[in-house]
């Protein structure tokens, strides 16, 4: 039973570059997944004339994409640490590609919502190309290089929404799925040209059982979460999702602890270093994504309301974009946090700027350049987050639970970002008032989601501060931390390689 090494480099001229273009061919992937995650927001408004679909069914145009999204990362994440994460991270490239077509082809909601699913099931590429990096790259590269990785989130979020805003104001939107399926098949082929194929597997089963009841749970969770608003937090219908969802992770738990090769491994989970990771992640996502979803509408809110702005859909998007820069800036600086005094202290220094960022944000609301600022400082923190978030669970999970874990660590930002959604939409329903005969938020509702946001970054911070001490270099567990183990497969030869 052994571990991996990172691969050796290929013997050729050509095998060496393209070695040196691993990581900005992952990063790229990774951004356009994240990407479509926010592709349809500006769109939204516009689709029930489009389609000729309700308001509701148009909705779940980005409902889908996060449930697809939440069942499928920690699941692909074990199939690719079973079968091969460039194969797993090919075929879900291959997914996002077809379910862009779909979404180009046709105006049915139906078809729509497909095409979006099988776009949301993509965002495990994000912890596959983690994975890959920490195979494949020797050990001075791995911290700068999943720093980037993991911070495509949140900067193709933030490029994202402009981009698209930009084709649904000037070209036919179905521009904007046929782009995406054109980027989805760039990322496939300079995948199969560059990413080699990890050696490292994990033994055993694939848990058929434990996967279906996992995304049982999840999907009964998230629906909950994600419509209560609109059926009510008290109604039959979110009580009993809720209800049955404990009732299936009771049983999944039990079983999950019994079964051999589970799809999730819940005592290496239920590590504190593991633990206190995705709690952190899941406030963290929480924080950052109020700052994606208010900006925009805080800045599109008329002048008649008193305090808003009244910008475009354009402008709008772009005041994301400063943030979204700032994070690739940030990601080397992070990384170099992470290095020298351990990822444990980057999390919490990304967790006080986030806060100080919220600070701003409440009492600079009324200023377009101020309200930019604001959203940067948060965002500046969300980069630093999102490169130390990989490396605490890295540190604390066995080499060969690294594609699971940070897909376990995936969802849960991605859990966060769905309670954000459903506060976000109960304050902003609730605290409101009625301005040129139009009910609109107050500009107090959106001081209190600055505060919320900024109390979960507070919350981050102080399970980062419960975590157990880190060594800055300490490399995760390796041979016989768990049952199963690792084994390594026969790697390429040199010609092989440089052919791949």
């Amino acid at each position: 039973m052994t571990s991996a090494a990172p691969a050796s480099a290929p013997g050729t001229t050509s095998g060496h570059a393209r070695s040196r273009l691993v990581v900005p061919v992952l990063a790229f992937c990774g951004m356009v997944v994240a990407v479509m995650q926010t592709l349809v927001v500006p769109l939204l408004p516009h689709i029930p004339e489009l389609t000729g679909a309700s308001a509701g069914a148009a909705g779940w145009l980005v409902t889908v994409t996060l449930l697809t999204g939440a069942v499928f990362t920690p699941v692909l994440g074990r199939v690719g640490d079973m079968y091969g994460k460039r194969r797993v991270l090919l075929a879900s490239l291959g997914v996002l590609t077809l379910g862009s077509v779909l979404c180009a082809v046709s105006s049915d909601i139906g078809v729509l919502i497909t095409g979006r699913a099988l776009q949301g099931a993509a965002l495990a590429v994000i912890p596959l190309g983690i994975s890959i990096i920490r195979d494949e790259l020797p050990a001075e590269r791995v911290l700068p290089s999943i720093a980037l990785m993991s911070s495509t989130l949140g900067i193709g979020a933030a490029i994202g929404l402009p981009l698209a805003a930009v084709v649904t104001e000037n070209f036919d939107w179905h521009t904007m799925f046929w782009a995406s399926a054109a980027l989805g098949l760039l990322d496939l082929l300079l995948v199969l040209w560059v990413v080699p194929e990890s050696v490292v597997r994990t033994r055993g089963r694939f848990d058929v059982p434990g996967t279906l009841g996992l995304a049982v749970l999840l999907v009964g969770v998230l629906l909950a979460i994600t419509q209560g608003s609109a059926w009510g937090w008290t109604s039959a219908l979110t009580l009993g999702l809720l209800g049955a969802s404990l009732a299936v992770g009771v049983l999944w738990g039990r079983y999950e602890l019994r079964t051999p090769s589970p799809i999730m491994d819940l005592r290496v989970s239920a590590r504190p270093a593991v633990l206190l990771t995705n709690i952190a992640a899941l406030l963290i996502g929480f924080s950052f994504y109020a700052n994606s979803l208010v900006t925009a509408q805080l800045v599109q809110e008329p002048t008649s309301t008193g305090y808003g702005l009244g910008a475009s859909i354009v402008v709008s998007g772009l005041c994301l974009l400063p943030g979204g820069l700032a994070m690739v800036a940030l990601s080397p600086l992070s990384a170099r946090i992470s290095a020298t005094y351990g990822p444990r202290t980057a999390l919490a220094v990304a967790a006080v700027v986030m806060t100080l960022g919220y600070v701003v944000r409440f009492f600079t609301s009324h200023s377009l350049w101020l309200i930019v600022a604001g959203a940067t400082v948060v965002a500046c923190g969300t980069a630093i987050a999102y490169s130390a978030l990989p490396a605490l669970v890295m540190g604390a999970v066995p080499v060969s639970e690294t594609g699971s874990a940070n897909g376990l660590n995936t969802l849960m930002r991605s859990v966060g970002q769905a309670c954000c959604s459903a506060v976000v939409t109960a304050v902003l329903a609730r605290v409101t008032f009625v301005a040129d005969g139009r009910t609109a938020p107050t500009l107090h509702a959106y001081l209190l989601i600055f505060l919320i946001a900024a109390g979960a970054a507070l919350a981050a911070l102080a399970a980062t501060l419960l975590l157990p001490s880190d060594r800055p270099g300490r490399d995760a567990p390796r041979d016989g931390d768990q049952p199963g183990g690792t084994v390594t497969v026969s790697p390429p030869t040199s010609a092989a390689r440089g052919n791949a």
